[in-house]
């Protein structure tokens, strides 16, 4: 009788997203960016309502959630050297518990208005050089491949999730907690997240040994990168999108008021794009090739913003949903300009480059804004929004065509300089 016996198959290897988890180190910085944004919502949440409740006064409560704008450019430019000239696990712990110190004098009772503003400006300007160093340290975990790529979706996928979930779980955090026991949770996630980091990952060295003030190499370094022609296209199409996309957001509470929407209308105006923006990425981190993704960047980046356009119809509240909801799947394009970045910036200058990044982003999306608002007086909201489609997909288009254009520049670049040391016996 023949054996009819079979050998278990091998189980089917993870794909997508489930093979960052793989990676030991990964699952270190996962959770670590869980906590420390928790840590964050909470302290947003809790510093406005711990402002008003002190001083009364909406502008205010107000002046303490914008703070966490502001300061990403100054954090940002002037010490940005910081992700390259240490070790890259120090500066991330480092940084880790100076937001607990930040945060535990608000915790204190009595503390004046100006210190907690003051505590507040410092937390935004270590985010930058926080956030940074460690999109540069994924790319020292992961690689400069796919990995990266899916594991820098996944961070802002949970970010964009924060949005969704983080603001509603602080303010019911707040009815059990008074606003400063929930500031001293937010220190125990700081420090918690330091932990993590410190024992999570590998010590590796510093990326430069540049010298000098901090200051001075931090300008020289953001010199460097943006002296670079193609990481200088990249890093405006990081920026130049969301300085368009932010409008609506910023509009949304008289767009709701409008369309006689109430605060359930302007609660999912202010969840669509986030919707948009985590299924779109989901779905082309999880479905799409590489190469797939690389491809399409282009292309998405030139129409993510043309939904916009549709406002000028004047729509009721479902098309407006969806039109967000389009705009922010549109987003995808971001995964096709991690590869890029991160392939086309030079090693030694990645910690300053993804530092300069991330406080552009965070600035240019406090200036869409403001200018949002300045341009709604004069012309009405659904002008404004429409006009930011059409000027920011037409802006996005020059852009998307001079990456195009210089898209082989940098190796090109680099078989010169190879080039060139070689006959000069370098």
């Amino acid at each position: 009788m023949p054996d009819q016996t079979t050998t278990p198959s091998a189980p089917a290897a993870p794909t997508g997203y489930l093979r960052l988890f793989q990676v030991r180190e990964f699952r270190a910085v996962f959770a670590a960016h869980a906590l420390s944004l928790l840590g964050l919502v909470v302290a947003e949440i809790a510093l406005s309502v711990l402002v008003y409740d002190q001083t009364g006064s909406p502008l205010l409560s107000a002046l303490a959630f914008a703070l966490g704008f502001l300061p990403y450019l100054i954090g940002g430019t002037l010490l940005a050297s910081l992700a390259d000239r240490h070790p890259a696990r120090r500066v991330l712990v480092l940084c880790d518990l100076v937001c607990a110190a930040c945060v535990a004098p608000m915790a204190v009772p009595g503390t004046g208005i100006a210190v907690l503003l003051a505590l507040r400006c410092g937390l935004a300007v270590v985010a930058p050089v926080f956030q940074g160093t460690r999109m540069a340290t994924l790319a020292d975990i992961l690689g400069d491949g796919d990995l990266f790529v899916l594991g820098r979706s996944l961070l802002r996928i949970v970010s964009q999730s924060a949005l969704l979930t983080g603001f509603g779980l602080g303010g019911v955090l707040l009815t059990a907690t008074s606003p400063r026991h929930a500031l001293l949770i937010t220190v125990g996630t700081f420090l918690g997240s330091a932990a993590l980091l410190r024992f999570g990952t590998r010590r590796r060295p510093a990326r430069t040994r540049a010298g000098g003030a901090l200051v001075a190499d931090s300008l020289r370094g953001a010199r460097q990168v943006l002296a670079h022609r193609r990481v200088r296209v990249l890093l405006l199409l990081f920026w130049i999108p969301p300085l368009f996309a932010v409008v609506p957001e910023a509009l949304a509470a008289p767009y709701a008021a409008g369309l006689g929407a109430g605060s359930a209308g302007l609660g999912l105006l202010m969840c669509a794009l986030p919707v948009g923006t985590i299924a779109g990425e989901l779905f082309a981190g999880a479905r799409l090739r590489p190469a797939t993704r690389e491809r399409i960047a282009l292309p998405l980046v030139c129409v993510t913003l043309l939904p916009y356009a549709g406002y000028a119809l004047r729509p009721g509240l479902a098309v407006s949903l969806l039109l967000l909801v389009l705009s922010g799947a549109g987003a995808a394009y971001t995964l096709g300009l991690d590869q890029w970045l991160v392939r086309d910036v030079p090693g030694e200058l990645r910690g300053r480059a993804m530092t300069l990044l991330t406080a552009g982003l965070m600035t240019f999306q406090g200036v869409g804004m403001a200018l949002a608002g300045v341009a709604a007086e004069f012309a009405g909201v659904t002008v404004t929004v429409a006009g930011a489609g059409l000027l920011g997909t037409a802006v996005c288009a020059v852009l998307a065509g001079e990456a195009r254009r210089t898209r082989h520049a940098a190796p090109a670049t680099e078989r010169r300089d190879r080039a060139d040391r070689h006959m000069t016996g370098g």
